[in-house]
């Protein structure tokens, strides 16, 4: 067992505050980890504050997690000391049910183990994440960074990356697929970004005039304005593969009207109850309305190595721990372009 300096929040809505806590003591095929950076994701914001009413006080958040090796467990082979590694938003699993055997762990029938607020499966502890010195993570959850990789900005590929990517490898986006991305936050921009380095034609649909210029920038070919009913009656029917990013309720029917034959609307932000969908949207074209939750280890060590040989990674703003409370209130603003990732050498700073 290991003490370990974290930030944690010990009540809804409070500030992120300083946090001794014990890491376990490896087992067999564990792996222990310095934390090198950490991603800051919107659900850490979520769970920090209770939104999703499971959280367990006191939390660490961080599943978006980059660093090296420092030890591992007498039954390990895959790493050795020194390595450079992630760990993603789970770490662990029961790894014998049917979609374990079939790489997606993040769907277990026994439940997952969340990187934090979840409970150890030995012991029924609670999970802290990534804002900290280090972690323990079961061999099996540990995935190897690429040395093309630049460990500076790839944290967020271990959750927004994935969450974009498993939907679009799983309903085929390739060369030449025709692909809208709704909405242009965190996991827009990296579903424009993947589906650019894909091959695919890409259109960022906004709200906002404003955004056109970073939608280009970031590869997309077409920027569509959903508030602009004629150039939405001209897109009907024009697009493969539209995957949806809006983070709340919202109407997800214009956008269905935007799907030609056969075509796939896949829902990734909105963890909530959706406005009434109109079934004649669905019947018509034989669309396809679905939803995708993050991903399994091997399809995110297939993004890693895709990133490192397209150099894709997110775009990020490097903040120092202390600074963790002003990245959430602008985060709550949407003041970001497009991730927040945390320099954990600045935990060295740290007084308690």
């Amino acid at each position: 067992m290991t003490t370990c300096l974290g930030f944690a929040a010990h009540e809804a809505h409070s500030a992120l505050t300083p946090f001794r806590f014990d890491r376990r003591a490896l087992r067999a095929d564990d792996v222990a980890i310095d934390i090198a950076y950490c991603g800051v994701c919107h659900s850490d914001a979520h769970q920090v504050n209770n939104d999703w009413n499971n959280t367990v006080y006191p939390i660490v958040p961080g599943h978006e997690i980059v660093g090296h090796v420092t030890a591992v467990g007498s039954s390990v082979s895959r790493f050795k000391v020194g390595d450079r590694v992630a760990v993603g938003c789970q770490v662990d699993s029961c790894l014998q049910c049917a979609p374990c055997a079939e790489h997606q762990e993040q769907l277990c029938v026994h439940g997952p183990t969340p990187t934090y607020n979840g409970k150890d499966r030995h012991t029924g502890e609670i999970t802290y994440g990534g804002y900290s010195e280090h972690i323990v993570v079961r061999e099996q959850f540990v995935l190897r960074m690429p040395e093309s990789l630049d460990p500076r900005y790839a944290a967020p590929l271990l959750c927004a990356g994935i969450t974009v990517w498993s939907p679009m490898r799983r309903y085929g986006v390739g060369k030449g697929s025709k692909v809208a991305v709704v909405g242009l936050g965190g996991l827009g921009h990296m579903a424009v970004k993947l589906a650019v380095a894909l091959g695919a034609e890409v259109t960022v649909i906004t709200t906002s005039p404003g955004k056109a210029d970073d939608a280009r920038t970031l590869g997309a070919n077409h920027v569509l304005l959903s508030n602009d009913a004629t150039a939405m009656a001209t897109a009907a029917n024009a697009f493969e593969f539209i995957i949806d990013t809006i983070p709340s309720s919202h109407n997800v029917n214009p956008y269905l009207m935007l799907l030609g034959r056969e075509g796939v609307m896949v829902l990734v932000g909105a963890i909530e109850p959706l406005e009434p969908i109109h079934g004649g949207l669905l019947i018509r074209n034989n669309r396809t309305l679905a939803g995708s939750l993050i991903g399994g280890i091997q399809p995110i060590q297939e993004l890693l190595e895709f990133c490192a040989e397209h150099q894709v990674l997110p775009s990020c703003e490097m903040i120092d721990i202390k600074d963790i409370n002003t990245a959430f209130e602008r985060l709550q603003r949407n003041d970001v372009k497009y991730r927040f990732v945390i320099d954990m050498t600045s935990m060295r700073d740290v007084a308690l």
